[in-house]
């Protein structure tokens, strides 16, 4: 684990709960914000979600655009938008000569044609659990720190299954058994990050307009990527949100979920050269949750490729020896 970074890029969002004293820096910087909340089928969690982000826009002015990125809801999803008064964008209506593409990461990268702030935040529209934390956490560290460029959340996840069944910090299963592993072995400081898979974020626009997207739920993982590889390590942040409930995916769908995920770091490693030869970390670096503390945990976890047994010959003592 990079010690310094983690000292200097982890913050907690009680650090910027004073949200007047929040309004004034931003005032002074004389910055705007966009939240953006891509939308498929919500209508269960949006207004709670738009209600707060409206208290913020209207009270303390730490959001100038309020928008949902739809994807063809079939609730009533955009009614409950239309009725705050939030801006509405179908993500097939923006850039229509474009060939059309699915999912989140299709969703974030043309809502920044329609998001206007230097500040851009992303919201996931499924939280069960929001609060303002989710807007101000994620916003303070860029107002604070004009060299950070792109802020992650993190937080603890309980694993709440439909029937109501629910395990804690259980939840973010994608991370631990496919992103993380695969940022462990290739892209080693990024391993950092508590989650790097978390759908809450926040960017400053001219960051997110220079890099690639990837399409669906690849697009977390390439973000990282992308920034790290463009601007270094100590742009990205990332931002204690206590913690995110939502209703979690099947076992197919996280399956799919990981099979976007795959294609994405294949590609990256493409663009990155040839990978045989080149070293590869076998650290695993998590985190554990532990009496109210996020532990960094480090283990070796070596894997040795042995010779097929046919090139060995038995010797002495019931031993092998190779084959000359």
């Amino acid at each position: 684990m990079d010690e310094k970074w983690l000292k200097e890029r982890t913050f907690n969002h009680q650090d910027f709960a004073d949200l007047s004293l929040l309004a004034r820096k931003k005032a002074g910087l004389g910055l705007t914000v966009s939240v953006g909340l891509p939308t498929l089928n919500v209508g269960a969690t949006l207004g709670p979600i738009l209600d707060i982000c409206l208290t913020l826009q209207k009270e303390y002015g730490l959001i100038d655009q309020l928008a949902i990125i739809d994807s063809c809801s079939a609730d009533d999803t955009v009614a409950i938008a239309l009725d705050r008064g939030a801006e509405i964008y179908h993500d097939r209506e923006i850039l229509p000569d474009l060939e059309p593409a699915a999912g989140k990461g299709e969703a974030l990268w043309k809502s920044l044609a329609v998001l206007t702030g230097d500040i851009i935040i992303w919201i996931d529209s499924d939280i069960a659990n929001f609060h303002p934390r989710f807007i101000y956490g994620l916003l303070g560290p860029l107002l604070d720190h004009q060299e950070i460029g792109y802020v992650k959340a993190f937080y603890r996840r309980p694993l709440v299954m439909a029937a109501g069944e629910r395990q804690e910090n259980e939840g973010g299963r994608v991370t631990e058994v496919c992103a993380r592993p695969l940022l462990n072995i290739f892209w080693p400081p990024l391993a950092n990050l508590i989650q790097p898979l978390s759908g809450e974020s926040a960017a400053r626009r001219d960051v997110l307009t220079s890099v690639p997207f990837f399409t669906d739920y690849a697009v977390e993982v390439g973000l990282l990527v992308n920034i790290l590889r463009q601007y270094g390590l100590p742009t990205i942040a990332q931002v204690d949100l206590e913690e995110r409930v939502h209703t979690n995916q099947p076992l197919h769908k996280l399956g799919r979920m990981s099979f976007a995920i795959l294609q994405a770091v294949f590609k990256l490693l493409g663009q990155d050269g040839p990978t045989s030869g080149r070293e590869l970390s076998n650290i695993r670096e998590t985190f554990n949750f532990i009496n109210g503390e996020y532990i960094a945990v480090s283990e070796p976890v070596p894997v040795i490729e042995r010779p097929p047994l046919d090139s060995l010959e038995v010797a002495e003592k019931g031993g092998f020896k190779e084959k000359v």
